[in-house]
């Protein structure tokens, strides 16, 4: 039959399995919305801004495992996209992302919505492509989600002329259209010598200790870590990235490690004789002081990508390969450990140094605590970045994968409502929280219209210390206490915005006033803001200067 390109489009993204598509329609974009204008297949959510849809399709990503699609137009709604994919990016996670270009007669003349958006995505995609014939698009969609998702996910950028949407064609329907690339082989599993050193490492260890990142979460390895810990009776950290994968009520879990993780898990680090690392990056967060981080481990370092083994510090054992997999393998060569006095000293780091809730007034801590308690622990919990993101990560209980979202290695302020709109659409009947700081919010607050537009049952938990806090706290503790530009003031009535686009609203300025604020939001089947007025004073403990080993821990200021 003969499609136009950008009908073709349409037909190749089903094939792929996608459902829902996040975008912005614009002029190099009119031919894809038009063949839209029929699809009955493929839901598409407009925001209000291609950031906005970014995020969303980021959020849709990491909340079902699926790859995320993203629509936007040539010029600034292409640009628009760049923050959502250097985001996506830092963080592994599968996007795939279409942008119109101009016609391919104009290309190069600084046309009007011109620009080249391969060069300025290179060093933040894992591939991009300006497509030149209408027959070549199946195999470049095709292939653009392949790479998106094998190996380490990450975004893929497809630039498509306009004209070449408006392009008749034949097509036909194809399992494989380019074999030669679809058929390489991805690394698996590690050479079996480098499995006998790892196992044999383990089994002599005393102390050994399990560092989980994001990849575990990636490769849908959280069952075969279970094993493997409960295996060794090993204690178990893991990174922001890596929140979830590993039930944080476990006896075995010490909670997150690094710039704001637990003492027992940074005295864990510090003290253990075996490190295993399993999909994590190692970065400046949590290996601060390198010359001191893990002193007395041999590092086994467990990764898909190679480019990360030995990145950051050093490494004894690396295995390179499909995380599932090689803990597969090494759950066959390690022998089963007793409890033992490791653990019981792990156990009195954890009773000795408690996440204590010593905050100024309203806490964040007895907020998430309760909301957890009233979630029953079920939802999925979205951050921006800043003071919020590391309380939503220390104070909520997560037991399953994929229920934090949150930006990691870029650290996106403005992410969070984006990322929580996609995984509404991704877990319908899903309660998707938003944690979020007053300077965050603000920064993509045009988003509460496509909440208001689907009625998405997104609750926008607002902690409002009319302050940039994470900003104001390192002045506070680096700079003197001189406050610049971090103190916002009562600028904005949040609850008077919510009502704006006709979002139910709540104010909480004591404890008291915590749980039935809760309750009602989360009784609501729609988009609600909770605003917790909390003071400027709050910090983020316990915490690790920058560049200071991981065991010099500020536990009080």
């Amino acid at each position: 039959m003969k499609l136009n390109g950008a009908q073709l489009i349409l037909r190749c993204l089903k094939e792929q399995g996608v459902d829902t598509v996040f975008g912005y329609p614009g002029g190099a974009v009119i031919p894809l919305y038009d063949a839209l204008y029929d699809e009955k297949e493929i839901v598409h959510v407009i925001t209000a801004h291609e950031q906005g849809a970014s995020h969303a399709a980021d959020g849709y990503a990491r909340a079902t495992g699926k790859v995320g699609v993203v629509f936007a137009t040539s010029g600034p709604g292409a640009t628009n996209t760049v923050t959502g994919i250097a985001t996506a990016f830092g963080d592994s996670v599968p996007l795939v992302v279409i942008t119109g270009q101009v016609a391919r007669p104009l290309l190069g003349r600084d046309s009007f919505q011109e620009v080249n958006i391969t060069s300025i995505t290179a060093s933040i995609t894992k591939k991009n492509y300006q497509v030149k014939s209408v027959e070549e698009l199946p195999g470049v969609i095709q292939e653009a989600f392949y790479i998106a998702k094998e190996g380490r996910p990450g975004p893929v950028l497809v630039d498509i002329p306009k004209d070449i949407q408006l392009t008749e064609t034949e097509y036909s329907p194809s399992v494989n259209r380019n074999p030669e690339y679809l058929c390489a082989a991805d690394i698996k599993l590690p050479d079996e010598a480098g499995l006998e050193k790892a196992a044999a490492l383990i089994n002599s260890s005393r102390q050994p200790m399990i560092y989980a990142g994001g990849g575990v979460i990636i490769s849908g390895a959280c069952r075969e870590l279970l094993e493997f810990a409960e295996r060794l009776n090993a204690p178990v950290t893991t990174s922001l990235m890596g929140t979830g994968a590993f039930s944080n009520d476990h006896p075995l879990f010490t909670g997150m490690v690094g710039m704001h993780g637990s003492h027992c898990s940074n005295y864990g680090i510090t003290h253990c004789d075996v490190l295993i690392a399993l999909g994590a990056r190692f970065s400046d967060r949590v290996a601060s002081h390198i010359d001191s981080f893990a002193p007395n481990a041999k590092i086994i370092h467990v990764d898909i990508d190679a480019a990360e083994i030995g990145k950051n510090v050093r490494v004894d054992v690396p295995l390179l390969g499909d995380l599932k997999n090689v803990l597969g393998e090494l759950l066959g060569r390690v022998e089963k450990k007793p409890f033992c006095e490791w653990n019981e000293q792990i156990d009195k780091w954890k009773e000795e140094f408690p996440l204590r809730d010593d905050h100024k007034d309203l806490s964040p801590q007895f907020i998430l605590n309760k909301l957890y308690e009233l979630s029953e622990g079920q939802a999925i919990i979205a951050t921006e970045v800043g003071q919020n993101q590391m309380w939503a990560a220390q104070y909520y209980t997560y037991t399953v994968p994929r229920t934090f979202i949150s930006s990691g290695g870029l650290g996106t302020m403005g992410y969070g409502l984006g990322a929580a709109i996609g995984a509404s659409f991704g877990n319908t009947g899903r309660k998707i929280i938003n944690v979020a700081g007053d300077g965050s919010f603000k920064m993509n607050c045009n988003e509460l219209a496509t909440l208001s537009r689907y009625k998405c049952p997104v609750i926008q938990l607002v902690f409002n210390n009319h302050a940039l806090g994470m900003v104001r706290q390192w002045q506070e503790m680096f700079c003197h206490g001189r406050f610049s530009f971090t103190l916002l003031g009562d600028e904005v009535d949040f609850i008077k915005l919510g009502e704006a686009y006709g979002i139910k609203g709540v104010r909480v300025e004591k404890e008291e006033q915590v749980e039935e604020a809760l309750r009602y939001a989360l009784s609501l089947n729609e988009p609600v803001i909770v605003e917790c007025v909390i003071h400027e004073e709050n910090m983020v403990l316990p915490m690790v200067a920058p560049g200071a080993p991981i065991n010099e821990i500020i536990y009080e200021f």
